[in-house]
Protein backbone atom coordinates (compact mmCIF):
# COMPACT_ATOMS: atom_id res chain seq x y z
CA UNK A 1 0.00 0.00 0.00
CA UNK A 2 1.29 3.45 -0.92
CA UNK A 3 0.83 6.25 1.60
CA UNK A 4 1.12 9.89 0.57
CA UNK A 5 2.42 12.15 3.36
CA UNK A 6 2.49 15.88 2.68
CA UNK A 7 2.35 19.36 4.13
CA UNK A 8 0.40 22.00 2.19
CA UNK A 9 1.16 25.63 2.99
CA UNK A 10 -0.39 28.83 1.60
CA UNK A 11 2.18 31.46 0.58
CA UNK A 12 2.03 34.91 -0.96
CA UNK A 13 5.04 34.50 -3.27
CA UNK A 14 7.47 31.87 -4.53
CA UNK A 15 10.37 34.32 -4.98
CA UNK A 16 12.02 33.82 -1.58
CA UNK A 17 11.27 30.10 -1.55
CA UNK A 18 12.89 29.48 -4.94
CA UNK A 19 15.87 31.56 -3.85
CA UNK A 20 16.17 29.43 -0.70
CA UNK A 21 15.84 26.17 -2.69
CA UNK A 22 18.69 27.28 -4.96
CA UNK A 23 20.84 28.29 -1.97
CA UNK A 24 20.26 24.82 -0.47
CA UNK A 25 21.34 23.21 -3.77
CA UNK A 26 17.92 21.65 -4.26
CA UNK A 27 17.48 19.88 -7.58
CA UNK A 28 14.93 21.44 -9.94
CA UNK A 29 12.88 18.58 -11.40
CA UNK A 30 10.30 19.95 -13.79
CA UNK A 31 7.63 22.45 -14.60
CA UNK A 32 4.18 21.12 -15.47
CA UNK A 33 0.69 22.25 -16.21
CA UNK A 34 -1.83 19.90 -14.57
CA UNK A 35 -5.44 19.65 -15.61
CA UNK A 36 -7.12 17.67 -12.85
CA UNK A 37 -10.60 16.19 -13.27
CA UNK A 38 -12.16 14.72 -10.13
CA UNK A 39 -14.90 12.13 -10.53
CA UNK A 40 -17.66 10.89 -8.24
CA UNK A 41 -20.85 8.89 -8.52
CA UNK A 42 -24.37 10.32 -8.34
CA UNK A 43 -24.48 9.76 -4.55
CA UNK A 44 -21.13 11.54 -4.02
CA UNK A 45 -19.87 8.37 -2.35
CA UNK A 46 -16.20 9.23 -2.77
CA UNK A 47 -16.53 12.72 -1.32
CA UNK A 48 -18.62 11.44 1.59
CA UNK A 49 -15.96 8.82 2.39
CA UNK A 50 -13.18 11.47 2.16
CA UNK A 51 -11.75 9.70 -0.91
CA UNK A 52 -11.00 10.95 -4.40
CA UNK A 53 -10.73 9.66 -7.96
CA UNK A 54 -8.69 11.90 -10.24
CA UNK A 55 -7.78 11.86 -13.91
CA UNK A 56 -4.77 14.13 -14.42
CA UNK A 57 -3.37 15.43 -17.69
CA UNK A 58 0.21 16.61 -17.13
CA UNK A 59 1.64 18.72 -19.89
CA UNK A 60 5.40 18.16 -19.82
CA UNK A 61 6.85 20.28 -22.59
CA UNK A 62 4.68 19.18 -25.51
CA UNK A 63 3.95 15.69 -24.12
CA UNK A 64 0.61 14.97 -22.44
CA UNK A 65 0.95 12.32 -19.73
CA UNK A 66 -2.32 10.97 -18.27
CA UNK A 67 -2.49 9.49 -14.77
CA UNK A 68 -5.42 8.00 -12.84
CA UNK A 69 -5.19 8.36 -9.06
CA UNK A 70 -7.29 7.05 -6.20
CA UNK A 71 -6.80 8.75 -2.82
CA UNK A 72 -8.26 7.13 0.28
CA UNK A 73 -9.54 8.84 3.43
CA UNK A 74 -7.15 10.98 5.46
CA UNK A 75 -5.39 9.34 8.36
CA UNK A 76 -4.44 10.75 11.74
CA UNK A 77 -1.22 12.72 11.91
CA UNK A 78 0.35 16.15 11.94
CA UNK A 79 0.53 16.13 8.16
CA UNK A 80 -1.98 15.07 5.57
CA UNK A 81 -1.66 11.31 5.06
CA UNK A 82 -3.72 9.05 2.84
CA UNK A 83 -3.53 5.96 0.71
CA UNK A 84 -2.63 6.81 -2.87
CA UNK A 85 -2.73 4.47 -5.87
CA UNK A 86 -1.86 5.87 -9.27
CA UNK A 87 -0.90 4.66 -12.70
CA UNK A 88 -0.34 6.08 -16.15
CA UNK A 89 -2.85 5.45 -18.93
CA UNK A 90 -2.21 5.72 -22.64
CA UNK A 91 -5.40 7.49 -23.71
CA UNK A 92 -7.03 10.11 -21.52
CA UNK A 93 -10.25 10.23 -23.51
CA UNK A 94 -10.72 6.44 -23.24
CA UNK A 95 -9.94 6.61 -19.50
CA UNK A 96 -12.63 9.27 -19.08
CA UNK A 97 -15.12 7.20 -21.10
CA UNK A 98 -14.30 4.17 -18.93
CA UNK A 99 -14.87 6.10 -15.68
CA UNK A 100 -18.19 7.41 -16.99
CA UNK A 101 -19.24 3.92 -18.16
CA UNK A 102 -18.81 2.54 -14.63
CA UNK A 103 -20.86 5.32 -13.08
CA UNK A 104 -18.47 8.18 -12.36
CA UNK A 105 -19.03 11.72 -13.62
CA UNK A 106 -16.81 14.79 -13.50
CA UNK A 107 -17.40 16.75 -10.31
CA UNK A 108 -14.77 19.46 -10.77
CA UNK A 109 -11.97 20.24 -13.24
CA UNK A 110 -9.21 22.78 -12.69
CA UNK A 111 -5.71 23.63 -13.80
CA UNK A 112 -2.62 24.02 -11.67
CA UNK A 113 0.87 25.24 -12.56
CA UNK A 114 3.53 23.25 -10.69
CA UNK A 115 7.28 23.73 -10.38
CA UNK A 116 8.80 20.72 -8.60
CA UNK A 117 12.09 20.47 -6.75
CA UNK A 118 13.83 17.66 -4.85
CA UNK A 119 15.41 18.45 -1.51
CA UNK A 120 16.10 16.53 1.69
CA UNK A 121 14.44 13.34 0.46
CA UNK A 122 11.23 15.20 -0.33
CA UNK A 123 9.52 16.68 -3.35
CA UNK A 124 8.80 20.37 -2.92
CA UNK A 125 6.06 21.56 -5.26
CA UNK A 126 5.36 25.23 -5.89
CA UNK A 127 1.73 25.25 -7.02
CA UNK A 128 -0.34 28.09 -8.44
CA UNK A 129 -4.08 27.75 -8.97
CA UNK A 130 -6.69 30.16 -10.35
CA UNK A 131 -8.83 31.72 -7.57
CA UNK A 132 -6.76 30.04 -4.84
CA UNK A 133 -3.29 31.49 -5.28
CA UNK A 134 0.08 30.01 -4.37
CA UNK A 135 0.91 26.99 -2.25
CA UNK A 136 3.93 24.94 -1.29
CA UNK A 137 3.45 21.20 -0.98
CA UNK A 138 6.20 19.16 0.65
CA UNK A 139 5.74 15.44 0.08
CA UNK A 140 8.07 12.92 1.64
CA UNK A 141 8.59 9.53 3.24
CA UNK A 142 7.97 10.67 6.83
CA UNK A 143 6.62 13.53 8.91
CA UNK A 144 10.12 14.15 10.28
CA UNK A 145 11.69 14.62 6.82
CA UNK A 146 8.85 16.90 5.76
CA UNK A 147 9.15 18.99 8.96
CA UNK A 148 12.94 19.28 8.42
CA UNK A 149 12.48 20.54 4.85
CA UNK A 150 9.71 22.92 5.93
CA UNK A 151 12.03 24.38 8.59
CA UNK A 152 15.02 24.71 6.23
CA UNK A 153 12.79 26.59 3.80
CA UNK A 154 11.80 28.99 6.59
CA UNK A 155 8.15 27.94 6.42
CA UNK A 156 7.83 26.28 9.84
CA UNK A 157 5.46 28.96 11.18
CA UNK A 158 2.87 28.54 8.42
CA UNK A 159 -0.27 26.56 9.25
CA UNK A 160 -0.87 23.29 7.44
CA UNK A 161 -3.85 23.12 5.12
CA UNK A 162 -5.47 19.70 5.30
CA UNK A 163 -8.10 20.26 2.61
CA UNK A 164 -7.44 19.08 -0.94
CA UNK A 165 -7.17 21.56 -3.79
CA UNK A 166 -10.43 20.11 -5.15
CA UNK A 167 -12.24 20.88 -1.87
CA UNK A 168 -10.71 24.37 -1.70
CA UNK A 169 -11.65 25.04 -5.33
CA UNK A 170 -15.24 23.81 -4.86
CA UNK A 171 -15.61 26.06 -1.82
CA UNK A 172 -14.22 29.04 -3.76
CA UNK A 173 -16.59 28.41 -6.67
CA UNK A 174 -19.57 28.33 -4.27
CA UNK A 175 -18.40 31.60 -2.66
CA UNK A 176 -18.20 33.22 -6.08
CA UNK A 177 -21.60 31.87 -7.12
CA UNK A 178 -20.11 30.07 -10.11
CA UNK A 179 -22.14 27.23 -11.54
CA UNK A 180 -19.35 25.94 -13.78
CA UNK A 181 -17.14 23.27 -12.27
CA UNK A 182 -14.28 24.08 -14.67
CA UNK A 183 -11.50 26.51 -13.76
CA UNK A 184 -8.63 27.22 -16.15
CA UNK A 185 -5.86 29.81 -16.42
Amino acid sequence: MFIEIEAKLKVESFKGIEKRLKALDAEFLRERLHTDAYFDDSKLSLRKSDSALRLRHQLIGKRDQVVITFKGPRREGRFKQRQEIQFEVGDGRLAEMFLEAIGYKKAIVYQKKRRAWHYGGCEVALDELPFLGKFVEIEGPSEKKIADVQKKLGLEDLPHIHQSYAALMAKQLRRRGRKSCKVFF
